[in-house]
């Protein structure tokens, strides 16, 4: 029986980011990519039939959010997936994770303050993060055989400077795909409490985890919520970025008011995404099974990439992470730089994967990979970072 996640859609001539615009990003047209993250899978049916129905309606005026059907969705989804408790009145919308963060720093500090980060990390923090003109205070992560740990003695020192007023946590953890545990959460909630730091978590991952441990909602570990927020959206986990949305989960009324004044009055993005907002509601309403299936085909694809390595890569090490769709391969052991690999890959192998150091420094010597796409593309990917490989190797 064929796996729905196996069939090979052309998103080429969509307009589409990762396979349209490649050039911009990679300097070269005509790659097979794996960067952006989204994937290059179907919408659930039951999420393409809604918009469907909605479509023939024919009538797209402006929408409203703030109602039972779309927070009750959201509120849905956090209890029966992750059994965490959501008040409806937390729950506001927003157009992007990348602008609630942005939006919640404007908020909580000031020019010159410092927002801590776990890194490597999304480059979209670095960017959200200077253009605010707040400074990034890193805390590298510690790589331990390919399992990434946060390094609490440094984290301490980080949130104790008296300039420190967030830390944004990523949660799981792109690009590493790790799941933080019950005890690490409570770590870092103890030190943000100890040093009055506000808490910022992307979730957006939260429904990709294949690991040993589920996702754990920082709303589930922290007892005072008044200095927790929660990012994320249903656009990675049924491919929907596209069509617009996120939420934010604001605890405190009056961070919750302030964010809503600038999103309505302000920045006037109070008006919804109909099409966003009607997937949103029919994923987390109808789509669990659809989620575990995909997860499972994830983790399929993660192993996938694990053996070929084994296999083909001598050198290269990958260890399958517990969460995402985004492959974090260590290319450190290999004897050419990384320019000399990304310029190999690109122009010998056709194939665009990032560059670790896009991350920050301690993605230097790592690729990512994103493999939330049928196998066989997954495959074809390998097949042509082996090519590049060789062709370092044959052009000492």
């Amino acid at each position: 029986m064929t796996n729905r996640f196996d069939q090979i859609i052309d998103r080429r001539g969509t307009y589409c980011t990762q396979w349209d615009y490649i050039e911009d990003r990679f300097g070269k047209r005509d790659l097979l990519p794996f960067s952006i993250s989204d994937t290059d899978f179907r919408c659930p049916p039951e999420i393409l039939r809604v918009l469907e129905a909605r479509l023939n309606h024919g009538v797209f005026g402006y929408t409203r959010w703030n109602h039972a059907d779309f927070k009750g969705a959201v509120r849905g989804w956090f209890q029966r997936q992750f059994s965490c408790p959501v008040d409806e009145d937390w729950i506001v919308y927003s157009p992007s994770v990348v602008y609630s963060i942005s939006k919640l720093l404007e908020i909580l500090t000031e020019e010159g303050d410092r927002i801590v980060l776990q890194t490597p990390a999304y480059d979209a923090f670095f960017k959200a993060i200077r253009e605010s003109n707040r400074v990034l205070s890193a805390n590298p992560l510690k790589n331990e055989d390919g399992v990434y740990r946060i390094d609490f003695a440094d984290l301490e020192k980080k949130l104790a400077d008296e300039r420190a007023k967030v830390l944004l946590l990523c949660s799981p953890h792109n690009p590493t795909g790790r799941v933080w545990t019950k005890e690490e959460l409570e770590t870092v909630i103890r030190l943000c409490e100890k040093y009055r730091v506000y808490l910022i978590s992307d979730e957006i991952h939260m429904d990709i985890v294949f690991g040993p441990r589920p996702h754990l909602p920082i709303l589930n570990v922290s007892e005072e919520l008044n200095h927790v927020m929660v990012c994320s959206s249903a656009s990675k986990t049924f491919n929907i970025p596209g069509l617009g949305g996120s939420y934010t989960i604001i605890p405190d009324p009056s961070i919750r008011e302030r964010f809503l004044n600038i999103l309505k009055n302000r920045d006037g993005l109070s008006s919804a995404s109909i099409f966003g907002m009607l997937a949103t509601i029919a994923g987390y309403n109808h789509c669990s099974q659809w989620v575990k299936e995909l997860a499972d085909y994830i983790h399929g694809n993660m192993i996938a990439v694990e053996d070929f390595i084994r296999t083909h890569l001598p050198g290269v090490k990958f260890r399958v992470p517990e969460s995402t769709f985004l492959a974090w391969i260590d290319v450190s052991g290999l004897p050419h730089s990384s320019e000399a690999l990304q310029h190999a890959l690109v122009h010998h192998a056709k194939v665009a994967i990032m560059p670790g150091e896009t991350y920050g420094s301690p993605g230097k010597g790592f690729l990512r990979m994103n493999v939330g796409c049928p196998r066989a593309k997954v495959v074809e990917g390998l097949r042509r970072l082996k090519k590049a490989v060789e062709y370092l190797e044959e052009n000492k």
